[in-house]
C-alpha cells in the first residue's frame, strides 16, 4: 500500500475538481423527491472541505443531509401557511453535530467496548467485531472459542484469529447472527452480490403503499415549529434511527420513543433523547402489541430500525401498519438494504464502512496497512438526517394527495452516496477541531447533558428540544395531549 497521502497537497485542502459541493449534493437530493426547486432559493450553506480529518466529503454529507431535513421542514412550515423562511447550515457545526459527543454531570462517556475494532487475520485480511452489546461479544468470542468473561483480552482475540480467515469468519458469524465485517476494497464491493444489489437504487425511496384520503396538516402561524402536533413514532435503538426522531422533535413533533425493557441501550440514548417521550412496550407480548397499536391510532409518522422483515412478524410491517392506520409514513432503516443476499444481515456504521470499502481507502490515502475509520460515523448521521427528509416529504404528499408512503433508507446506500460527493484532497492533514463552542447544556433525566446544539438555522421558527432527554419507560403509553 503505497504512501498517498504525500502525493497530496498540504492541509488546508479541498474537495477535488470533480466533487460535489453541498449545495450540488442537496439540490440532488432535493430534485430527486421532486421537491420544489424554489425551497433551494431559502438555504444558506457555509463553511467548506475539510472540516475533520479526512480523504472523504465527511462535513459535505453532513451539511447537505441536515439541509435536506432542515429545508423539507421548512417547506412543511410554508404548506401549513407560514411565509417561506431561510435556513441557514454551516459545515463545522454540522459535522460536529455528527460526532454523538456528549457529557453527563461533566463526564464524558466511553461508548465502544474494548474488544470493538479491527482485526488482522491469519490470511492477511483483517475484519471488524462490534462488541458494544454483550450478546454480539460474547457471542463473538465464543466463535472464537475465546472465554467471555471481563479477563479476555485483544491479544487473545488476535491469537484466536491468527488461524483464521477474514472472509470465513465473517460468514460464520453472520450465519450465526453475530455482527463482524471483514475489509473489502471499493472494487470489492462493487462486485460483491450486494453491492451489486443495491448499485441502481438512489440514496433514499419515498413509495406510496396504500390509498388514503389526504389529511391536510392544520395551519399554524407565529412562533410554532414545522411539526406541531404531528406524533411520530420512534422504534429505533442505534444511532441513525435515533437521530431521525432527534430531528423531528427539534422541528416540533411529539416523538415517542418505543424501547423493549428487556434489550439493550447504547450510552447515546442520552443525546439522541433530546425532545422525546420514552416508553417502554415490549412487542413479543399481546400487551406491548396492543399498546404500540393504541399509539399507532393517531400517529403520523412510525420509524424503525429492525432488521427487513422482522417487524412484519409481529404484525407491524409497512403494510400492515398502513391497513391499521391508512395515511401513515412508514420508515425503514436497515444496514445493507432491504434486497440482495445481506438482506437480512445486522450491521452498524463502523461494520458497513468496513464491508463496503471505507475504511480501506482511508487507509490508503493514510499510507498505513490497517483499516481506518472515518473520523465519525457518518454513515450513521447522515442516514438519520435522511430519514427524517424523506419523512417530511412524505408528510407533504400525503397531506396533498392522499395514500400512505413508505421511506426506505439503508447505511449501505448512504455509503454509495458519500463516495458519489468525490474525494477531499490533503483532508487526512486537517487535525480534529475543538469542539466547546458548539455545545449546549440542560438537564436531564440522566444527569446535566452537555450536547451539540443544533447546526440548521431557521430565520422564522428557531428549532429546539422541548422536551429533556429521559430514560426508557419514563412517560406513559399515551400521547400528550396537544
Amino acid at each position: 500500500m503505497g504512501r498517498l497521502i504525500d502525493l497530496l497537497p498540504p492541509y488546508p485542502g479541498g474537495q477535488d475538481r470533480n466533487s460535489k459541493t453541498a449545495r450540488d449534493a442537496l439540490q440532488s437530493l432535493w430534485r430527486g423527491l421532486n421537491m420544489p426547486d424554489e425551497s433551494m432559493d431559502y438555504i444558506d450553506l457555509s463553511g467548506g472541505e475539510p472540516v475533520f480529518p479526512s480523504s472523504f466529503a465527511v462535513g459535505t454529507a453532513a451539511q447537505a443531509s441536515m439541509g435536506a431535513a432542515a429545508l423539507a421542514a421548512a417547506e412543511i412550515w410554508h404548506l401549513r401557511g407560514g411565509t417561506r423562511q431561510r435556513v441557514a447550515i454551516d459545515m463545522l457545526h454540522a459535522a460536529q453535530e455528527c460526532r454523538s459527543y456528549f457529557t453527563l454531570d461533566g463526564v464524558e462517556h466511553e461508548i465502544q467496548d474494548k474488544l470493538t475494532g479491527t482485526y488482522r487475520c491469519g490470511d492477511g485480511g483483517w475484519v471488524r467485531i462490534h462488541a458494544n452489546f454483550a450478546h454480539h461479544r460474547d457471542g463473538a468470542l465464543a466463535l472464537l472459542g475465546c472465554p467471555t468473561g471481563p479477563e479476555t483480552t485483544r491479544a487473545m482475540v488476535e491469537q484466536a484469529l491468527s488461524q483464521r480467515s477474514a472472509l470465513e469468519f465473517e460468514q460464520e458469524a453472520a450465519d450465526a447472527g453475530l455482527v463482524v465485517a471483514a475489509m473489502r476494497r471499493f472494487a470489492d464491493w462493487d462486485h460483491h452480490p450486494q453491492g451489486m444489489a443495491i448499485a441502481g437504487q438512489p440514496a433514499l425511496s419515498v413509495t406510496r403503499i396504500g390509498d388514503a384520503d389526504p389529511r391536510p396538516l392544520p395551519k399554524y402561524l407565529h412562533d410554532a415549529r414545522p411539526l406541531k402536533d404531528v406524533r411520530v413514532l420512534d422504534l429505533t435503538r442505534i444511532i441513525a434511527g435515533p437521530v431521525c426522531g432527534r430531528a423531528l422533535a427539534a422541528y416540533g413533533a411529539d416523538v415517542m420513543l418505543i424501547n423493549s425493557p428487556h434489550l439493550p441501550n447504547i450510552e447515546t440514548i442520552a443525546e439522541t433523547s433530546r425532545g422525546k417521550l420514552s416508553v417502554h412496550a415490549d412487542l413479543e407480548t399481546a400487551d406491548g402489541r396492543i399498546a404500540l397499536a393504541n399509539l399507532l391510532r393517531s400517529a403520523h409518522v412510525f420509524v424503525q430500525g429492525y432488521r427487513p422483515g422482522a417487524l412484519q412478524s409481529l404484525g407491524f410491517g409497512p403494510q400492515e401498519v398502513a391497513n391499521m392506520r391508512p395515511g401513515i409514513v412508514y420508515v425503514s432503516l436497515s444496514a445493507y438494504g432491504d434486497s440482495g443476499p445481506w438482506a437480512q444481515r445486522r450491521g452498524f456504521d463502523s461494520l458497513v464502512q468496513t464491508a463496503t470499502g471505507f475504511n480501506h481507502a482511508e487507509a490508503e490515502a493514510a499510507g498505513i496497512k490497517e483499516p481506518k475509520p472515518m473520523p465519525m460515523q457518518i454513515l450513521d448521521h447522515a442516514s438519520g438526517y435522511l430519514m427524517a427528509f424523506g419523512a417530511q416529504v412524505a408528510l407533504t404528499r400525503q397531506a396533498t394527495e392522499g395514500g400512505s408512503w413508505h421511506v426506505r433508507v439503508s447505511l449501505a446506500q448512504t455509503a454509495r452516496w458519500l463516495r458519489s460527493l468525490g474525494r477531499v484532497s490533503g483532508g487526512l492533514r486537517r487535525p480534529m477541531p475543538p469542539i466547546e463552542s458548539y455545545l449546549e447544556s440542560s438537564p436531564s433525566g440522566y444527569g446535566q447533558l452537555t450536547a451539540v446544539k443544533h447546526a440548521a438555522q431557521f430565520s422564522l421558527t428557531p428549532a429546539r428540544w422541548s422536551r429533556p432527554s429521559v430514560p426508557p419507560g419514563t412517560d406513559p403509553t399515551v400521547w400528550p395531549f396537544s
